[in-house]
């Protein structure tokens, strides 16, 4: 299966986690194309059967930067071709605030449900305050996921 993985980051943990997560679904017999930055018109291109988005959270819940491009043309469009795609979502964040904590991984699940992504797992939260490892405390949701993908090839 074609997963289209993308992040969006500020300090790189983020764009760690997609890093790894891609190396693990390539194990896992699953092909990758792994967008940092990226607008609609390529991640469309790539043609993916399933989709990945990972996010960390900044300011008070909300994406990172470089994502906000792919995130408003995602919402302005709603394209049909990723209706029924299976996907899941990687949410980093900081439970000291509270409020807010992985409100940009919270974003990109809406805008899933939004677009029709059948979400095939629940959303895996990361948290700043309990893992200096955020790539290897995702390793077995990940693999889940490919399982997941694996059993609707």
């Amino acid at each position: 299966m074609k997963v289209v993985v993308f992040s969006g980051t500020v300090y790189g943990a983020a764009e760690d986690v997609a890093r790894h997560a891609v190396a693990r679904l390539e194990a896992a017999g699953h092909q990758c194309v792994y967008f940092r930055r990226t607008a609609l018109a390529p991640l469309l291109d790539a043609q993916p059967d399933a989709l990945l988005g990972i996010t960390s959270t900044t300011g008070l819940g909300e994406l990172p930067d470089d994502l906000i491009p792919l995130y408003s043309e995602l919402r302005a469009s709603l394209p049909a071709a990723l209706r029924g795609l299976p996907g899941a979502v990687i949410g980093l964040g900081d439970t000291s605030y509270d409020d807010s904590f992985c409100g940009g991984g919270e974003l990109l699940r809406e805008l899933f449900e939004e677009l029709g992504v059948e979400q095939v797992q629940p959303m895996l939260r990361l948290d700043a305050c309990e893992t200096v490892t955020p790539e290897t405390d995702a390793e077995p949701w990940v693999d889940a996921f490919a399982e997941q993908l694996k059993a609707r090839a």
